[in-house]
């Protein structure tokens, strides 16, 4: 409200007093309160000004009583529509035409505020539906997985009814006539095999399959997570093997020569527990996500469902805990040269982390949605993906991304750099693969020939730049489709389709040497592909599905994560 001060008073009173002819009084109230010192213009001022402004304060109040009486929403909080100016030189209806004006433009500010709060409101909305599809997605699948797993035990329980069935029988024959006892066993053997036997169409029977089934004493089999292993990865030196579960820790696993052979593994000298939390195991909002170990094999890097990453040593030393993403980290990986760490979280951002200070240098946030998968380019700069159809190239002290590829019509999963960095690889749920340039906005290639959402794709170790220079550079592409696919990336062109699964395939993996591919599906085997033949030559059957495959340095074992809580590691001699 504003005020009139008193020596505005005081002369407003001078001159009503002198107006009036009380000379004498207008004499001492100018002596003693200075009306000659003071600044106001007396030409200003209109005869009668007391008077007026006394009246036109009677109507400023009635007025505001008049006015209160609408909505309260209609009304500012302190009435500060009129000056007292105002008052003294306009009428009632030019100061309600006024208050009109004052009033329509709060109104309209204040419509503008309430359409971003909704906007606001509208975005965290939609955000909370996808986090809540991809929580419920996640548990859907455990439900399958524990479904699929109860079945598995219910046979193998069945096995053992029939072969406790099949000793009292044995027990009851050597009463009995040979004849009696053969003619026994004979028919015992008949109803086992019908009894014990494979689903319809779960498992091909033939001279093929057998022959390049992986024997049961070229598999280990390494127990100890309590819920489905989701990520796994060899050290680039040495035989450490990392896996991270749902139940919130990460372990790794020393794979020696002589231990790689056949049986279950859980031989605690053998392997380092990494907790991620205190006390017990499976708390939901701790699982482990993610994994990558720097390239010198001597620290793991881990992605929690917590937000947090952290950096243990290969003793199992917990070195650092990197916190800052204010959501789960899907992914993460080290630069070539090790001194930086990139994380992408569900909080739509990506960032980098100086490993040496233990502190983050850098937030990307250009993302509208969450950050699915990220990938170096060299040693600054990355590539980023997300569920918004968004792939943005970045760089370290850059405050903008260097480049954008739009272009996908869906969540983009995965987003892989070729290894001279020259062309970026991507693969999305609008059944795409494709092909960018840092040269050009659009993309290069566009590789249609999926049916189904494409989960994850890899650049073979051959052409330029790789250990294999004189073999062709290809991409696969690992569908929910059930298919592997090969492209020729030089001209666009679909080269071949690995149809040899059942169900969605989460995992591929190409050897040391770009002469074979390794693939893990839901449908919990992993079939090996000769590249030059365009055939399985190996193959394993696990009790879960398969979420993620993996060679060694030395391309002679391959691991594999699966949804019964297990690792498996498969020797792989051609």
């Amino acid at each position: 409200m504003t005020s009139i001060t008193s020596v505005e008073l005081n002369y407003l009173v001078f001159r009503y007093l002198q107006e009036s002819g009380f000379t004498h009084s207008a004499f001492a109230l100018g002596y003693e309160g200075g009306i000659n010192k003071c600044t106001i213009d007396g030409n200003m001022i209109p005869p009668g000004a007391l008077i007026t402004f006394v009246q036109k304060g009677l109507q400023y109040l009635e007025m505001e009583a008049n006015l209160t009486c609408q909505s309260d929403a209609d009304v500012d909080e302190d009435f500060s529509f009129l000056q007292p100016l105002d008052l003294i030189t306009k009428d009632v209806n030019e100061l309600q035409q006024i208050i009109k004006e004052k009033k329509k433009n709060l109104h309209k500010d204040r419509e503008k505020e309430k359409e971003k709060e909704k906007d606001k409101d509208r975005d965290k909305d939609k955000d909370k539906d996808k986090e809540f599809e991809r929580e419920h997605e996640r548990e859907c699948a455990r439900v399958r997985e524990k479904e699929r797993h109860e079945r598995e035990k219910e046979k193998e329980k069945d096995r053992e009814r029939l072969e406790s069935e099949k000793e009292r029988d044995k027990q009851l024959e050597d009463n009995t006539d040979r004849r009696m006892v053969t003619d026994a066993e004979d028919k015992h053997e008949e109803n086992e095999f019908f009894e014990v036997g494979p689903e319809p169409m779960d498992i091909s029977i033939t001279s093929t399959s057998q022959t390049c089934e992986i024997p049961s004493s070229d598999v280990m089999i390494l127990e100890g997570h309590t819920s489905e292993v989701c990520a796994c990865a060899w050290s680039p030196i040495g035989q450490l093997l990392a896996s991270g579960s749902g139940d919130s820790t990460a372990r790794i696993w020393t794979i020696t020569e002589g231990t790689s052979r056949s049986g279950v593994q859980n031989d605690p000298l053998n392997v380092l527990v990494l907790k991620h939390v205190k006390g017990r195991t499976n708390e939901k909002s701790k699982d482990v996500t993610t994994l990558d170990w720097n390239g010198e094999g001597t620290l793991l890097a881990t992605g929690s469902y917590d937000g947090q990453a952290r950096i243990w040593s290969t003793d199992g030393e917990l070195k650092t805990t990197l916190s800052k993403h204010k959501g789960p980290i899907f992914t993460l990986k080290w630069n070539k040269k090790g001194d930086y760490l990139l994380t992408g979280s569900c909080d739509k951002t990506a960032i980098v982390w100086d490993v040496r200070a233990e502190e983050w240098k850098q937030q990307f946030e250009f993302h509208s949605g969450p950050t699915l998968d990220v990938d170096w380019r060299n040693n600054v700069s990355f590539a980023t993906s997300s569920t918004d159809n968004m792939i943005y190239v970045c760089k370290v002290g850059e405050t903008r991304p260097i480049k954008s590829f739009a272009g996908h019509q869906g969540e983009v999963n995965c987003v892989k750099w070729d290894p001279t960095g020259s062309l970026l690889a991507s693969c999305s749920d609008d059944i795409s693969a494709k092909i960018w340039s840092m040269k050009q906005d659009k993309y290069v290639h566009d590789l249609r020939e999926h049916s189904k959402e494409i989960y994850t794709i890899r650049w073979s170790p051959t052409g330029p730049g790789t250990n294999n220079p004189n073999q062709q550079l290809v991409l696969a592409s690992a569908s929910f489709d059930s298919t592997v696919k090969l492209w020729d990336v030089e001209f666009g062109k679909l080269l071949s389709s690995l149809n040899g699964h059942r169900e969605p395939v989460y995992s591929v993996a190409f050897s040391p040497n770009g002469e074979y591919l390794a693939s893990g599906s839901l449908d919990r085997c992993i079939n090996i592909w000769s590249l030059k033949e365009g055939k399985i030559v190996k193959t394993y059957t696990g009790n879960g599905g398969i979420f993620e495959v993996c060679w060694n340095k030395e391309g002679d074992k391959i691991a594999a994560c699966f949804a019964n809580n297990t690792v498996c590691v498969l020797d792989f001699r051609m």
